[in-house]
């Protein structure tokens, strides 16, 4: 496994990020997640393992990595053990994911401190899902708080619910993710229930003042006025959520699928206009909501 008490498995670190909080953010991304959306963007988030991802058009078929891998390249036995990485000339494989320290982490965020200062920004623990790295993430909030940084708490709420509390306690903003409230079409494209996730929703609002709850609006699965106005409903009835957020659909993470040998089982869904993500909007701010859209 990637994740000791001490260390936690980064797979990225992206500065001046607008899109995961108020302000210039950094977005700290960690391996992991117990869902499988279809849609999913980041799939190299979902195992806890880092993964060699190929980027087939820098490759120049020399064999080195062949050569030198004691799988022979076989994806199924692939044990991530970056020997192909090392050799290949051209960078076309590389390791996604790494074993970080809180201080390394935060030798990254503060470079960007004067930018959280300025903008009423701050850092951001994504994922994934970052409690798959319970320890890790509230070592990381607890290092922020004695360095006076405001931080995010992004999460798909399928979590231990105790775990979700410690570390919301310790966060000023939690960005919560909630895809559609049919749990038999839950399941069936994210590959889990959202029993838990709405329980956790409700218990989370009782004890935290700051939540934003986030829908991604995928075509054909949760873009009708009735899934909505059920996500609406529930987020107005909880005290703690302060906002709600539509986030469009979109296909940035397609070549990714490809580069990890994986299928993208959406491929030829396209994103909803600006448009109609303001039409969907309309109704659901009459309710008196604060809805943004892809903030």
């Amino acid at each position: 496994m990637c994740v000791v008490v001490a260390s936690g498995c980064v797979f990225n670190i992206q500065k001046y990020s607008l899109q995961d909080g108020p302000g210039i953010r950094t977005t700290v991304f960690l391996k992991g997640c117990p869902l499988s959306c279809w849609w999913c963007h980041n799939p190299e988030s979902q195992s806890l393992r880092p993964q060699v991802i190929y980027f087939e058009g820098r490759c120049v078929r020399c064999g080195r990595c062949r050569e030198v891998c004691p799988q022979q390249l076989d994806a199924a036995r692939c044990i991530c053990c970056g020997v192909c990485v090392e050799a290949c000339p051209t960078a076309s494989r590389r390791m996604v994911g790494r074993d970080m320290t809180v201080a390394q982490v935060m030798a990254e965020v503060l470079k960007d401190r004067i930018f959280y200062e300025d903008s009423g920004g701050g850092v951001t623990i994504s994922g994934g899902e970052p409690l798959m790295q319970p320890e890790f993430v509230l070592e990381l909030l607890r290092a922020c708080r004695r360095q006076a940084i405001r931080t995010a708490l992004d999460t798909c709420g399928y979590a231990d619910q105790r775990q979700l509390l410690s570390a919301a306690s310790l966060a000023d903003l939690v960005l919560y993710d909630l895809k559609v409230l049919d749990d038999a079409r839950h399941v069936q494209y994210t590959g889990a229930s959202n029993a838990r996730i709405l329980e956790n929703l409700r218990a989370l609002s009782d004890v935290h003042a700051n939540i934003y709850v986030r829908v991604p609006i995928v075509p054909g699965f949760n873009d009708s006025l009735r899934d909505l106005s059920a996500i609406a409903a529930l987020a107005g009835s909880l005290k703690g959520v302060r906002q709600l957020c539509l986030l469009s659909y979109h296909k940035t993470g397609v070549q990714k699928y490809e580069r990890l040998g994986l299928t993208y089982r959406l491929r030829d869904l396209q994103p909803p206009s600006r448009s109609r993500m303001e039409e969907l909007a309309a109704p659901l701010r009459s309710r008196g909501l604060q809805i943004s859209i892809d903030g």
